[in-house]
């Protein structure tokens, strides 16, 4: 049987909350017949960051390079400004390893109720892919004359033809493998950004004719973004830029019932650096330290994360538990209605795993 050699960052807020739950799924997966885990804690986040003056020590991505996958919590504190923490921790990472495909499944599972009215399961079904080292979020810019009257600040948008189309590649040969709806949905604001989006435009088209069995959308983002209230059963598999994919992928996790249920993994298509899975939610600080934190989402990062490995039936597993835990509701969390704590979710989760 395999073993695998993970990295364990619980960082701010809920994130070592649960985090604790996805290892115990992992440790359920072993003890039935599944592959072994070694885990390697590094204590990194806005701690360190007090500590030290960083979120993640100098050396941090050497230290990180020789494991298999990285499982990530959250970084983020109400006394760092975001930009300190998201720079000095997880964008380092994703940019580092190269992690540039993105993927944020989102699904509307039996037993759970979306705020949109008359949505029942099955009804919310897609997949966003999302460019995840460029982009908006590229570091590039800069401030001038700052604190004059004459402050200018310069903040650049970068589109590269290899991270555009990889992502667009990767989006289409997803949509195949799913083989659902087979339609995949490009999202730009080409119509007021003349140059990366109309770009991002040209690159989807040549992509496309590629895949002529998968058919095409191109939206604007406010459209898109009415779109997932209106009509979210309308979307398959959708692509967008770092910014664009960011946002859609918080409405798409709230449209399917809880952003406790929305899983995240950073991909390095190559392999040759290790690749991130982790829940969307964030630090959460408000319920911090309250063992209410859902971790389900961190439990479907943990699926996704064997997925990669090529880990099928164990993936498979591990997604049957949550969709038995949540269909069943006999141990649900106060976001899904339910007043269990998050280790008593997390124990149920890796009990539905052993049963396999």
């Amino acid at each position: 049987m395999a073993e695998y050699n993970l990295a364990i960052i619980g960082g701010d807020g809920v994130g070592p909350e649960v985090i604790a739950e996805g290892r115990k799924t992992l440790e359920a997966l072993s003890s039935s017949g599944g592959p072994t885990f070694r885990f390697t804690e590094f204590p990194w986040g806005s701690d360190y960051y007090r500590e030290t003056g960083r979120l993640m020590p100098e050396d941090g991505l050497e230290l990180l390079s020789g494991f298999d996958a990285i499982l990530f919590g959250a970084v983020g504190d109400p006394n760092i400004p975001d930009h300190i923490t998201l720079h000095g921790l997880l964008l380092p990472m994703r940019r580092g390893f190269d992690q540039g495909i993105c993927v944020r499944p989102a699904y509307l599972y039996p037993g759970v109720e979306s705020p949109l009215a008359g949505k029942k399961a099955g009804d919310i079904d897609m997949v966003i892919f999302r460019e995840n080292t460029e982009g908006e979020y590229a570091p590039v810019g800069g401030r001038l004359n700052t604190g004059t009257p004459h402050e200018t600040v310069i903040q650049s948008n970068v589109f590269t033809r290899r991270g555009t189309e990889r992502i667009i590649r990767a989006a289409f040969e997803h949509c195949i493998r799913r083989n659902k709806r087979m339609k995949v949905t490009s999202v730009t604001k080409s119509n007021a950004q003349s140059f990366g989006m109309v770009f991002w435009d040209e690159v989807f088209e040549d992509v496309a004719a590629d895949y002529p069995q998968v058919e095409t959308e191109s939206l604007l983002v406010d459209r898109a973004c009415m779109d997932f209230v209106r009509w979210p059963e309308d979307f398959d598999v959708v692509v967008a830029s770092n910014l664009f994919a960011d946002i859609l992928s918080d409405i798409a996790a709230v449209v399917s019932g809880s952003m406790g249920l929305a899983p995240s993994a950073n991909i390095n298509p190559d392999k040759v650096h290790p690749s991130l899975f982790e829940p969307v939610h964030g630090a959460a600080f408000d319920i911090m330290g309250k063992g209410i934190a859902n971790p389900l989402a961190t439990v479907s990062a943990v699926a996704m994360m064997l997925d990669h490995f090529g880990e099928a039936e164990a993936a498979a597993r591990v997604d049957a538990a949550v969709a038995r835990c949540l269909e069943e509701r006999r141990v649900l969390t106060a976001d899904l209605g339910g007043n269990a704590s998050t280790a008593q979710m997390g124990d149920e989760a890796a009990r539905l795993v052993r049963e396999g």
